[in-house]
């Protein structure tokens, strides 16, 4: 007889984005005339740059000729883009191997399905507020109790409060854990962490034989120096942390998908020796996963150099301006504002002690303006909302003219 995994059963609510999308048709159901515009979701809204667009061409058309047509590749990313990948993180001070890589459709499944390698027993600590699927994929995998309705946390998990008093950006667990998931720069509060805090996380994961499972997908994002871009800029962290990291927000590819995953030779565990863990994963990749597009991983190679690199910076400062003008106008009306300096999202504290999902319905009612509510991002996430940078700046001009002549609070 088939069961279900009754994990599933335990997610508190839909999840966040596609509840977002719902209320919101609702809303322009019942509001036919108006213009809706959309800071929510971080999904990119322009072009892929010219160099990219070319060499996604020229693949295309290679595989239209029998003569040099390719299937599968490497399960594990081809080794030219590998190789480009070892180059790109040379330039801050990393050396790494490109059997150490493995390119992915996104760095999304990759935060997902990297607890496949880490038993079911693991303490799972998480940077809280923390992107979703961190969350979600521990619960479906059976690493928690119930979802706690009163503290608005799932039992079992250890969960890392970022909050004002510490710029967003948490101290290591004071207890034994086995896994820490943490993003720099963060989503969805925007803060970075300087190497000090990351060296203290490293410190802490190297004593307890923890790893730290790193989201640097908007590292490309930071704009002020002395932050570090990757953790492997920490002594040490190649023997306690995996870094994963995406084209989707550096160079538009939110729907070409591709990204990958750093699993150094040197990571160790507490019964996992130096090494095992790379094999672990490249075994489940092997297993599971045929590999990114080819024509995507030509498109990531095009991102890497060159005119590449530069249009895709351009891009990464073109919504970097669409951030400076949603800060600047937050707090024009009166809202505290945190992020939106090294990274695309604004964090903004709701007016009145609101509560999030509250001040989402007022936004979109009022001003027909959609952000996403800080709560569904964990328990140090009410009275928050978080303002995506991603959109046309006309839309964003229009929004904060919107939230300037509408909002009252």
């Amino acid at each position: 007889m088939a069961t279900i995994n009754h994990n599933f059963t335990k997610l508190s609510s839909g999840y966040l984005f596609p509840e977002i999308a719902r209320r919101t048709a609702l809303w322009q159901k019942a509001h036919p005339e108006a213009t809706v515009l959309r800071l929510g979701i971080g999904n990119t809204t322009e072009a892929l740059s010219p160099a990219v667009c070319k060499v996604l061409h020229d693949k295309v058309d290679l595989l239209s000729q029998r003569d040099t047509y390719s299937g599968y590749g490497d399960e594990q990313g081809d080794t030219y883009l590998r190789e480009a990948l070892v180059t790109y993180y040379k330039q801050h001070g990393v050396v790494l191997e490109p059997t150490e890589f493995f390119v992915s459709d996104g760095a999304k499944s990759d935060a997902a399905n990297i607890q496949d390698i880490f038993g079911q027993d693991n303490i799972v600590a998480i940077q809280d507020p923390a992107y979703p699927v961190y969350v979600d994929s521990n619960v479906v995998g059976g690493r928690t109790g119930e979802f706690n309705k009163e503290r608005l946390c799932y039992d079992g998990f250890v969960y890392l409060a970022s909050n004002e008093g510490n710029g967003f950006v948490p101290e290591p667990p004071t207890q034994k854990v086995d896994l820490i998931y943490l993003c720099s720069p963060n989503n969805p509060t925007g803060a970075v962490a300087s190497r000090e805090q990351l060296k203290a996380f490293v410190d802490y994961a190297l004593e307890n034989k923890a790893v730290i499972i790193f989201d640097s997908a908007y590292c490309e994002y930071i704009t002020e120096e002395n932050y570090p871009r990757s953790i492997y800029e920490i002594a040490e962290a190649k023997k306690c942390a995996i870094e994963i990291n995406s084209f989707s927000k550096f160079s538009g590819f939110t729907g070409v998908r591709l990204g990958w995953t750093i699993v150094p030779k040197a990571l160790e565990c507490e019964d996992g020796p130096a090494g095992l863990l790379n094999q672990m994963w490249n075994r489940r990749q092997c297993t599971f996963f045929n590999g990114a597009s080819n024509i995507a991983q030509a498109g990531g190679y095009a991102v890497l150099s060159g005119e590449g690199l530069k249009q895709s910076q351009a891009l990464v400062a073109y919504y970097m301006e669409n951030a400076r003008i949603i800060r600047e106008g937050l707090s024009q009306v009166g809202l505290t504002v945190y992020g939106g300096i090294n990274s695309p999202y604004i964090w903004a504290r709701t007016p009145n002690d609101m509560l999030s999902w509250d001040f989402f319905d007022l936004l979109l009612d009022s001003c027909h303006v959609v952000v996403t509510p800080g709560s569904g991002f964990g328990p140090s996430g009410e009275h928050y909302i978080r303002v995506s940078s991603y959109g046309h700046r006309e839309n964003v001009v229009k929004a904060m003219q919107s939230i300037e002549e509408n909002l009252q609070i």
